[in-house]
């Protein structure tokens, strides 16, 4: 998403993060700024010289219960075998440290996780740049690497207190989406307006009639864009779960895909994909049939989000977009 959406004072930034530093004892440092989006993220060292992120979290996105639940769950990722962000313990063994309000900052969340060093699979808007047959090999394990993630997270128990968002279906389509009510935000002409929300029902009932089949439901990423997969020596990396949580496993799947549909090769990347999370995990005809209605659902999330951010230098460019891909992505399932 957009650099900047939220308006941190910037000469406090590093402060704050020193601040944060002192209960992993690393406040003798600075730390370098890279992402100030939903969260602040600093590149950072532990006391051994290796890299990792410190990340300062958006106070009112996620609770501390909501944060340490994901700590856990990709520690337990790491631990299957999964090249993910693993926490880092302060001094006296937690994995997430509250900050008091301050005259900059209100109270917020704050956690190490280590490095993780691949290349990012490319930026939304910009051509992927690799040949056909990279394309092909990148995607197969794209898809390996995220059947591993489904497969190891229902393998794993979570403790009684973990709790995560839910991208189900009042998730995507009820009164309060995750994301924000994308058939009823600020920038939405009237017309618009009553055609997303005329569309909302549609889905409601394509969306039942799908879970009735028995759609594969867990823990997913449900934000593997292209900047949250890294081209590493040792295979794929997934970074960024912050709006990680239970779902259905076909959204994780169109998540990966939507941003890609420009591309000449996109039927290319569609199958080496697919065929690469079957090699790990099946998918029926049936499920497979379902992709069209999360690629659309997923494009509607984006509507809602940037209309809860009117703000944003360029909203109402994005909102335009976002709407138009929504309406195309409709055409065949109407």
């Amino acid at each position: 998403m957009g650099e900047n959406e939220f308006a941190w004072p910037m000469d406090a930034l590093s402060a704050r993060a020193k601040e944060a530093l002192r209960h992993w004892g690393l406040a003798d440092q600075a730390p370098t700024l890279l992402k100030f989006r939903e969260n602040a993220v600093f590149r950072i060292r532990l006391a051994d010289g290796e890299p990792a992120a410190l990340r300062l979290h958006r106070p009112g996105y996620h609770d501390d219960r909501t944060l340490v639940s994901e700590l856990q769950w990709v520690a337990a990722l790491e631990a299957g075998g999964l090249r993910v962000p693993a926490p880092i313990p302060t001094l006296d063994g937690r994995h997430l440290v509250t900050l008091p309000a301050s005259s900059a900052f209100a109270v917020q969340h704050a956690d190490i996780v280590s490095w993780m060093s691949g290349e990012e699979l490319g930026r939304s808007g910009v051509p992927l740049h690799h040949s056909t047959d990279r394309i092909e090999a990148i995607f197969s394990r794209l898809g390996e690497a995220m059947a591993e993630l489904h497969t190891i997270s229902d393998r794993w128990t979570p403790p009684a207190s973990f709790t995560r968002p839910a991208w189900d279906f009042d998730g995507l389509l009820g009164e309060s989406p995750f994301w924000g009510r994308f058939w009823d935000c600020r920038g939405l002409t009237p017309a618009t307006a009553g055609q997303l929300g005329d569309l909302r029902s549609l889905l409601g009932e394509k969306l039942r009639l799908a879970e009735r089949s028995g759609l594969d439901y867990g823990l997913i990423h449900a934000d593997l864009v292209r900047e949250n997969v890294l081209l590493g020596a040792d295979g794929v990396e997934f970074i960024d779960f912050d709006d990680a949580g239970y779902g259905w496993r076909m959204f994780d799947i169109a998540t990966a895909l939507l941003r890609n549909r420009r591309e000449p090769c996109y039927d290319l990347i569609r199958d080496a994909l697919i065929a690469g999370y079957c090699k790990r995990r099946p998918l029926s005809d049936s499920t497979l049939k379902t992709l069209p209605l999360f690629l659309l659902l997923r494009s509607l999330t984006y509507i809602g989000w940037v209309g809860a951010r009117p703000d944003m230098p360029d909203a109402e460019e994005r909102l335009r977009r976002y709407v138009e891909e929504a309406m195309e992505l409709a055409a065949p399932i109407r």
